[in-house]
C-alpha cells in the first residue's frame, strides 16, 4: 500500500488493505476496557503517544517534533478555540476585551493551582511569553512576529500590545500553552529541556508512568474542573509498525478512541460491535481545483463560474474518497461548523450540486461553444486543451482526478492528465507551471490565514517564481481592502462582514473550486465512556483532546 506522510485533517487514502482478522498480532494479552466505579472510568486507552520509532521522555510543550502526548494534558492555553466550529472556549483565562485593535487584555481564572500546589497567577504568562521571546525557537505559534510586549497586571490580568493591529493573530496567542515560572525559570536552556521528571502543569491530567510501549497519564484531583473530569487514567500505547496491526487492535476493541485511516471504517470496526464502535470524521481542510489564473480561458470569471457545476462532487465523495468526506462549500468556509460565518441569503451553505447541462449552456453563453464534433472552443475559435496535474502516488487524488476529467471531456474539453511526484508537483504549483490542479487551503480557525493564504496578492509571485501561498495568482484590490479589515479589527460584527465580502468573491468570481473537505480520523468506542463528540453533539473534533475529557462520563451513567 502507497501512502505519503499526511495530516490526520486530509483526505483517505484510497488503497487495498488486507485487514488481519485473524493470527499472532502480539497484542492478544493486552488489557481490554474494563468498567467504571463511583461515577468514574478506570482508564482509557488512546493511541499513539508520538516521539518516532524510538519514543523518549519529552514533556516540553514547545517542542512539537519530540514532544509525547502526555504534554497535551499536563498544560493549557489562555483560551481553547475548538476546532469544529471555532469557539473560543475560556480556559485559564475567564474572559478577553481589546481596549483598541493594538491592545488585548485576558482575565486570568481564579483559583488556579499547578500540580505541584502553587498557585498560578498572570505572572506565570508574562514569564511563559517573555520565554518564547528570548528563546525564539519555541515560539512555535510565531506570536512574537506580531507582539510588541506582554505585560502582567496584578495577579489577574495580562495585557498583550502589538507592534500593529492583533485581531488576525488572537487564535495562536490564545492557543499558547503556559508553563510555570518557579519551575521553569530555573532551566538554563529550555530548548532542549525535555521536561522528563514529574512535569509541572495546569492541567486534568499528571504523568503517572512511561516505557516505550504505553505512556500513562493520571487525574489530577486538583485540576481546577476536577468536578468535569471522569477518567483516573489515558493509557496512550505506541503504534505496532504497519497500520494492519493498529486496525485490528481497533477492530477488536483494543482502543476507546483513535485517529487512524481504515479502508472500510464499517466492515472492520462498526461491523464488529455495532453498539459501541462508531466514528466520525469532521470535515477539514478544503480541496479544490486550482486554474491558473495568469492564462486562457481561466482568467475569465464566466468561464470560471460555469466550472462550478461541471463536477460531480458527489461521485468524488463516494468512489474517490469511500464515502468518507463531504462537499466543500464554494464559500471557503468549512461548513456546516463555521455556519456562524456565513452570510444570509447563500443557498445550501455555498454548495453547488453537478449540472453539466447548466455548465454546458453557462459555457456556451459565456462564448464558449462547442464545434460539429463536439469540441468545446475558446474565444479564438480554437479547441480549448489543458492538463490536470495530480501526484501520480496520491491514489485517492488520482481517482478524483480522473472524475474530474471525465466531467470536463464530457463538456468538450481536451484534457489530459499529468501524474508527477509529490515534489515536483508542489513545485509546479508554487510556482505557477500548471494549467489545472489539485489545491488545500482553509480548514483553521484562523478566518484572515483562511482567506489571506490562498487569496492575498501580497502572497503570490509572478510566474516562475515560488509564490508563499497564493498559488492561482489571484489579484484583486477589493479582496485586499477585506483582508485589510480582518486583519486589523477585532469588532465581530466587522470580521464577520469582511468574511461575507470574501465569500461573495469566492461565490460570483471563483478563484478556485472547493470539491470536498478532508477528513479528520476520529473513531470512538461507548464501552465505557459517552461523551464522544459526534455529528449529531459536535461540541468540539475528536482531535480537541482536553474539551472531549471534560465531556466524558461513564457508559452507565
Amino acid at each position: 500500500m502507497t501512502r505519503r506522510p499526511r495530516p490526520r485533517t486530509l483526505t483517505a487514502v484510497l488503497a487495498s488493505v488486507a485487514l488481519l482478522l485473524t493470527g499472532c498480532t502480539g497484542t492478544e494479552g493486552a488489557q481490554k476496557s474494563s468498567g467504571s466505579a463511583g461515577g468514574m472510568i478506570d482508564f482509557l486507552n488512546y493511541g499513539d503517544f508520538g516521539g518516532g520509532t524510538t519514543p523518549k521522555p519529552n514533556y516540553n510543550p514547545y517542542l512539537d517534533a519530540t514532544k509525547l502526548s502526555a504534554a497535551d494534558y499536563i498544560y493549557e492555553p489562555l483560551m481553547f478555540v475548538e476546532t469544529y466550529s471555532c469557539k473560543a472556549l475560556p480556559w485559564l483565562a475567564t474572559s478577553y476585551q481589546w481596549s483598541d485593535p493594538q491592545t488585548l487584555v485576558y482575565q486570568i481564572r481564579p483559583g488556579v493551582k499547578w500540580n505541584d500546589g502553587k498557585p498560578f497567577t498572570a505572572a506565570d504568562v508574562e514569564f511563559t511569553f517573555g520565554m518564547l521571546k528570548k528563546f525564539d525557537v519555541l515560539d512555535t505559534q510565531g506570536v512574537w512576529a506580531s507582539l510588541a510586549s506582554v505585560k502582567a497586571t496584578g495577579d489577574d490580568k495580562v495585557t498583550f500590545s502589538f507592534k500593529q493591529p492583533g485581531a488576525s493573530v488572537f487564535t495562536q496567542v490564545s492557543g499558547v500553552k503556559i508553563v510555570p515560572q518557579h519551575v521553569w525559570s530555573k532551566v538554563a536552556d529550555p530548548t532542549t529541556f525535555v521536561n522528563a521528571t514529574a512535569p509541572v502543569g495546569t492541567g486534568p491530567m499528571k504523568l503517572k508512568s512511561f516505557n516505550p510501549r504505553q505512556l500513562v497519564v493520571e487525574r489530577n484531583p486538583d485540576y481546577w474542573q476536577a468536578d468535569k473530569i471522569k477518567v483516573n487514567e489515558i493509557r496512550f500505547n505506541k503504534a505496532d509498525a504497519g497500520g494492519q496491526v493498529e486496525q485490528l487492535k481497533l477492530s477488536r476493541g483494543e482502543y476507546d478512541t483513535n485517529g487512524m485511516f481504515v479502508q472500510d471504517i464499517k466492515k472492520a470496526y462498526v461491523d464488529r460491535d455495532p453498539e459501541h464502535h462508531h466514528y466520525w470524521y469532521a470535515p477539514g481542510g478544503v480541496i479544490s481545483v486550482y486554474m491558473n489564473l495568469t492564462k486562457a480561458p481561466f482568467d475569465d470569471v464566466a468561464f470560471r463560474k460555469a466550472l462550478t457545476t461541471a463536477f460531480d462532487d458527489q461521485e468524488v465523495i463516494d468512489k474517490a474518497q469511500l464515502g468518507y468526506v463531504t462537499q466543500a462549500s464554494q464559500s471557503g468556509l468549512v461548513v456546516p461548523g463555521q455556519k456562524d460565518w456565513l452570510p444570509e441569503g447563500i443557498a445550501d451553505e455555498g454548495r453547488i450540486g453537478y449540472d453539466a447541462a447548466a455548465a454546458d449552456k453557462a459555457l456556451s453563453d459565456a462564448g464558449y461553444p462547442k464545434d460539429g464534433q463536439g469540441r468545446r472552443l475558446g474565444k479564438d475559435g480554437k479547441p480549448i486543451s489543458f492538463a490536470f496535474k495530480v501526484p501520480g502516488s496520491y491514489v485517492d487524488w488520482v481517482a478524483a482526478a480522473d472524475i474530474l476529467i471525465k466531467n470536463l471531456k464530457a463538456l468538450g474539453f481536451d484534457v489530459e492528465k499529468e501524474t508527477p511526484t509529490p515534489d515536483a508537483h508542489n513545485q509546479d504549483r508554487a510556482t505557477g507551471n500548471y494549467e489545472m490542479i489539485f489545491g488545500v487551503h482553509g480548514g483553521g480557525c484562523n478566518m484572515y490565514a483562511n482567506f489571506a493564504d490562498p487569496l492575498h496578492s501580497g502572497r503570490t509571485a509572478p510566474i516562475g517564481k515560488k509564490a508563499p501561498s497564493n498559488e492561482i495568482r489571484w489579484q484583486d484590490p477589493k479582496t485586499d481592502e477585506l483582508l485589510g479589515t480582518l486583519r486589523t479589527s477585532p469588532d465581530e460584527k466587522a470580521q464577520k462582514e469582511a468574511v461575507a465580502g470574501l465569500t461573495d468573491i469566492m461565490m460570483n468570481q471563483v478563484p478556485m473550486i472547493p470539491i470536498w473537505y478532508g477528513a479528520k480520523w476520529f473513531q470512538y468506542d461507548t464501552s465505557k465512556a459517552k461523551g464522544w463528540p459526534n455529528e449529531k453533539d459536535p461540541y468540539a473534533d475528536g482531535a480537541n483532546g482536553l474539551v472531549v475529557l471534560t465531556h466524558l462520563v461513564p457508559a452507565g451513567s
